[in-house]
Formats: C-alpha cells, structure tokens, sequence
C-alpha cells in the first residue's frame, strides 16, 4: 500500500510539534532562540521518523539492490496526489516557521524546498533498496510538484493563492477488502482512497485588483476515485457475494474557506484557523463519476 499513508501520520506529528511556535506573531528580527528551537524540531522529527520507519515499516521487507519500480497506473494517480499535497504542505509548515523565527522569506523559502523536498526523497531512497518496492520516479515527479508549487507562488505571488486540501469519508468499498483499504476509521482514512479527495481550492479575489469579491471565498476544484479496490486493475469481483466493482474517476467542483484571509486580528485565532487550511470544508459539491453527473449536499 502506498507509503504516503505514513507520510500524513508523520506530517500532522511535525504539525502539532510546530503549531505552540504559530501562536506568536513572526518575529520581525532574527531570533536565534527560535531559529534553534524550529531547526532542532525539523531536524529531530526527520531523523526520529527515519529511524522510526526503518524499524517499522521496512524492518521486515527483504532487502536488495538499488532498483526502480513504475507504480504509475496504479491506484488511478491517488497516491501522486497523495506525495504532491504532503510535499507542499511540508514546505509551507517548515516555511511558515523559519519565517516565524525570523529569517528573511527568501532563506526560509529555501529552507522548507530543500527539507520538504529532501524529506521526501530519503523514503524513495528505501524504497530503492527495499525488495516489495523501489525507486519510483512518478513518486519522485509528484513530489517536486508539491514542494515547487509552493515555492513558485511565494516567489511570484508571495502567497498562497491555490491551496491544496484534503478531505475524506468512510465508504462501502472497504468491508469488501479491510486488508487493503482498512479495517477501522484510522486505517481507512490512510488506506481508502475511495473515500479521499485531493482539492485546489483558489478564491477569485486573491487576482483580482480592486475586487470585492470576498478573497476567504474560493471556488475548489477535487480529484478522486469510486470503486477502487485494486492498485493495478479497473475491475474487481469480491469472491464471497459475486458484487462486481468498475473503477472510475472522479472529479468535483465545490466551494471553500480559506481561513487564513478571514479578519482577525489575534495570533492566537489565525494561528487556530490556518491548521484549518489542510482540510477542505464540506460544502455542496457538483461531481464528475465516469461518464455521469451527480450532487452531493455535503461533497467532501
């Protein structure tokens, strides 16, 4: 299964080690004190994780020499949009905090690109040694994506004005194959991608110059799958009720919040709203399955 499913454990660990720094407005000098405590913690949970997963996840897994592996067909993309939207949030945490500490924004963009990036490569590194997987270069392409796409908009925008979000619901698909896509909540969450959904969620506010349009207003568009319950193959039949399965695509069309252009004033709330802005609010969706159309009062 992908292992993008221990990257989001792994981000929203990182996440809530760095969300005490976001209740302090960014410092307008550089503070070597807090330089040291967000190098420290991007550097411990970077290695702790390595070390973690190493005695986890590929403890088990035979080892072997470096070798490639194309898992690009598999899973209809879901797990590309899976590594795009960690490597960009990723970026934009370890950013967000450099900036928090003090340093210019162009040093701190920098440094998020290469951890983001450079945190990402070290799993496709085990990978290429690991016998079950290997080096994936489709991995690697999504990947730079999402940690480029953040660098591109702070350096031509300098800000976000395309946000990427994620949301999820259990689905039916799961009991037909709890070893794949999971048993509990927990492990579906991570495993299902039929009830995940990867969106771009951009206001119109945000480029237009002299627009009323509200800019926490956007207009998000989604990506995900139905009836997906094999990596590699477009049908499945689950043995025990002879229920076929067709995978297809989907895609939705929705509206968002971005909570981080909503007026407050107090570091504390917009520290509180921006953790926000890695999920997507249920909103009303329009949605694209196949060849048919259909709505969803709460699409998400």
């Amino acid at each position: 299964m992908s292992k993008f499913l221990t990257y989001i454990q792994l981000l929203l660990i990182v996440n809530f080690s760095f969300s005490q720094n976001d209740f302090f407005s960014d410092s307008d000098t550089l503070s070597p004190k807090r330089v040291g405590l967000v190098s420290g913690t991007v550097g411990s949970a970077w290695i702790g994780s390595m070390i973690g997963l190493s005695q986890v996840w590929y403890k088990n897994i035979p080892k072997t020499k470096w070798h490639t592996f194309d898992d690009s067909k598999n899973w209809l993309q879901m797990d590309k949009f899976g590594h795009f939207y960690t490597a960009y949030k990723i970026n934009n945490l370890v950013t967000n905090s450099f900036e928090w500490s003090g340093l210019p924004k162009n040093s701190s963009i920098i440094l998020g690109t290469t951890v983001s990036f450079g945190y990402q490569t070290t799993f496709e590194i085990f990978d290429a040694y690991s016998q079950e997987w290997g080096f994936s270069w489709s991995d690697m392409a999504a990947n730079t994506i999402g940690s480029g796409g953040y660098l591109v908009q702070k350096l031509v925008w300098d800000e976000e004005r395309i946000i990427p979000k994620f949301s999820f619901r259990p689905t039916e698909f799961a009991k037909y194959r709890p070893e794949i896509l999971g048993k509990t909540f927990s492990e579906q969450l991570l495993k299902d991608y039929n009830g995940q959904t990867y969106w771009l969620s951009a206001s119109p506010g945000t480029f237009l110059k002299d627009s009323n349009f509200p800019k926490w207003l956007c207009f998000s568009v989604g990506y995900s799958s139905h009836e997906k319950l094999v990596g590699s193959e477009e049908y499945y039949i689950d043995q025990n009720t002879g229920k076929e399965f067709f995978s297809k695509r989907e895609i939705l069309f929705s509206l968002d919040i971005d909570f981080t252009r909503i007026p407050v004033k107090k570091p504390w709330v917009k520290a509180i709203l921006s953790q926000l802005n890695y999920l997507k609010i249920p909103f009303p969706t329009v949605g694209v399955r196949g060849n048919s159309l259909y709505g969803d009062f709460l699409g998400y």
